[in-house]
């Protein structure tokens, strides 16, 4: 099966840009079960998620919050979906707030680190969950500057942060 073509048969599934914005697409993904049952495992902790304001980011942030532990979550450029994920884990008792930057940028990585133990007195936990892909349906499409840029973001950024 042709994923790419099954995707863009589901409107909003497909956008024409990375990151994507969770609240244009339609059907919303679910990020949030509601019946599990939390344990208090990460009480007192706290965790930096990228990628943290959609898809699987914001799943683990809800469930983090759910564990007890107050959530930062670093984003590229979805002010929305960010702001919704906050409110979200904030309606939850914990504390959260969100960060735009670049994690192609090692300054802005390192910056993010540092405001995050600023705003919240320590960081306990990362989780490298933002990236990029560029799906084609054959090797021969994949351009240069996609591979820079699934690297840099990828791989680079992670890096970043984990120093």
């Amino acid at each position: 099966m042709n994923l790419l073509k099954f995707h863009n048969k589901i409107k909003g599934y497909t956008q024409n840009r990375q990151p994507g914005i969770e609240a244009d697409m339609e059907p919303k993904p679910i990020a949030e079960l509601e019946e599990y049952k939390a344990a208090g495992k990460l009480e007192n902790k706290v965790a930096l998620i990228t990628g943290g304001d959609s898809g699987i980011g914001r799943a683990i942030a809800i469930l983090y919050a759910k564990e007890g532990a107050n959530v930062a979550i670093g984003y590229y450029d979805e002010h929305q979906d960010a702001e919704d994920t906050v409110n979200r884990l904030q309606e939850m008792g914990v504390k959260a707030k969100a960060y735009a930057h670049d994690l192609k940028d090692e300054k802005q990585s390192q910056k993010l680190i540092k405001d995050v133990i600023n705003d919240f007195g320590s960081l306990n936990i990362l989780v490298n969950n933002g990236g990029v892909q560029f799906p084609r349906d054959h090797f021969e499409d994949i351009t240069p500057q996609q591979v820079k840029e699934t690297f840099m973001t990828n791989i680079f950024g992670m890096m970043f942060l984990s120093q």
